[in-house]
């Protein structure tokens, strides 16, 4: 009889063994399929060089010894180090800001709305964004609009005087090549500045008689169809109001005057002697352009911040479901026993937060790690080699005109490798976190936060015990 009931139990046993691996049969084929057989084929080709011959772990070793991959090494550790813990911190942040607001669920949706767009697009429409041109450029314009509403440039920026006049490059301004005698007449012919540009209050220079001081005028050197002689002031040039001149002896200024409306300056002090006559270099002070976010030296700031502008959102739902979840009489008996807002963020909130963080924070690395698609849109062909990272290069030395397989297959099994951690550390944490029991305080089970969080716990459950006793 006991034989025959043991027989039952196994043919039961296999029969449901057997349904499962029926129902369990289509997903392993299509993983081994599109997941299994590729990594094997990887890790094959990953031993041999271009040409397929077999090359054992010599492509392991290339790629640490060739820059370009050890710079996309690093580039990745930055990636690791800076995005995810940046997103994650402004995702908790605007958690917790969109939970004092009145239309929480609509702003939620606008800051979720990145999600939506692809990296492609995105990576299209920040080019426009990072433009170093102001007028095409929306940050840079943004920028240029506020350091030119404190600090605007100078009225003759662009300016320049007309060649053989007598007139050299110092500093940032223009000067005499030689010092001028006192009396004789100072003529500083500019060219470059366009009409637009020439103050209203500009009238026409008209010449400019000898003296028994240091003078002379500043003029714009330019008669429309060519007609004028260089040099010398036509009818119909107009002198530069507002030019700051300076006299210069022995190296010192000892003078400055500024340009009236026909553009003439004069030193009524300076009497004898020959002066250096120096346009100063305020005069030309060019205007604040923006900077090149795009650059080899901001890229790859710049392309995290995109990241950071598309994964905020993201880490701020899954962070506001957490929130939604926390118990409220420890938050309120934390305010009650006194604390700000920023002592209930960091000793409670975060606390009770850690295991959502913790996710939150895996997952961005494992994806930061292999971003690609961003990478190789958004930076210009100047700058793609200093914001390279290690699915770029792989693609790069795969695809590119080496057609390397072995060397591009050995950097996906690297990328794997520095993936494998972060999903093996993910998956045994919810486990551990699914499964563990909470540690006992006090004879009673208490969850895992911190001293203040259990402080404050206490507090809420004396205040319970204290009501139910007076009742």
């Amino acid at each position: 009889m006991k034989r025959a009931t043991s027989f039952g139990t196994r043919r039961i046993a296999t029969e449901r063994l057997l349904v499962a691996m029926l129902f369990l049969a289509p997903a392993a084929i299509v993983v081994g399929v599109l997941v299994g057989y590729p990594m094997v084929v990887t890790l094959w080709l990953s031993l041999h060089d271009a040409n397929g011959s077999f090359v054992g772990a010599a492509n392991y070793a290339r790629m640490f010894s060739i820059d370009e991959t050890r710079h996309a090494i690093t580039n990745n550790i930055i990636w690791v180090v800076v995005a995810p813990t940046l997103v994650t911190a402004l995702g908790l942040l605007l958690a917790v800001l969109t939970e004092r607001i009145r239309w929480s669920t609509a702003l939620r949706t606008i800051l979720f709305m990145p999600m939506a767009i692809s990296f492609l697009a995105v990576g299209v429409s920040f080019r426009l964004v990072y433009d170093e041109n102001p007028q095409r450029g929306a940050l840079n314009a943004a920028l240029v609009a506020v350091h030119d509403a404190f600090k605007p440039p100078s009225k003759y920026y662009g300016a320049a005087p007309r060649d053989g006049t007598g007139l050299v490059a110092s500093d940032g301004g223009y000067e005499t090549a030689a010092p001028v005698p006192v009396g004789e007449p100072v003529a500083m012919p500019l060219v470059g500045l366009p009409r637009n540009r020439v103050p209203s209050d500009a009238q026409w220079a008209g010449p400019l008689a000898a003296g028994t001081e240091l003078r002379g005028v500043v003029w714009l050197d330019f008669t429309r169809g060519g007609d004028g002689a260089a040099g010398s002031i036509d009818a119909g040039e107009v002198g530069l109001p507002g030019v700051r001149v300076e006299a210069v002896r022995d190296g010192q200024v000892v003078a400055t005057a500024v340009t009236d409306g026909q553009g003439r300056f004069s030193f009524p002090d300076l009497t004898e002697g020959d002066y250096t006559v120096r346009l100063a270099a305020t005069n030309f002070t060019e205007p604040f352009r923006g900077l090149t976010w795009l650059g080899p030296e901001l890229v790859t700031p710049a392309v995290i911040g995109v990241y950071i502008w598309v994964w905020a959102g993201f880490a701020m739902l899954l962070i506001s479901a957490g929130l939604a979840g926390l118990p409220r009489d420890v938050i309120e008996a934390a305010r009650v026993d006194g604390a700000s807002d920023w002592q209930v963020l960091r000793r409670v909130t975060v606390p009770l937060m850690r295991p959502i963080l913790i996710v939150v924070l895996v997952t961005l690395s494992i994806n930061v790690l292999k971003i690609f698609d961003l990478l190789y849109v958004l930076p210009p062909d100047s700058s793609q080699d200093e914001a390279n990272v290690l699915a770029v290069e792989m693609y790069r030395v795969s695809f590119g005109g080496g057609l390397d397989y072995g060397l591009g297959s050995a950097l996906a099994v690297l990328l794997f490798l520095l993936i494998l951690p972060a999903m093996l550390f993910t998956i045994r944490y919810r486990r551990r976190r699914e499964f563990a029991p909470e540690r006992p305080v006090g004879g009673r089970a208490a969850p895992r936060g911190g001293g203040a969080l259990s402080r404050w716990r206490s507090v809420v459950r004396r205040r319970r015990a204290e009501e139910e006793g007076e009742s």
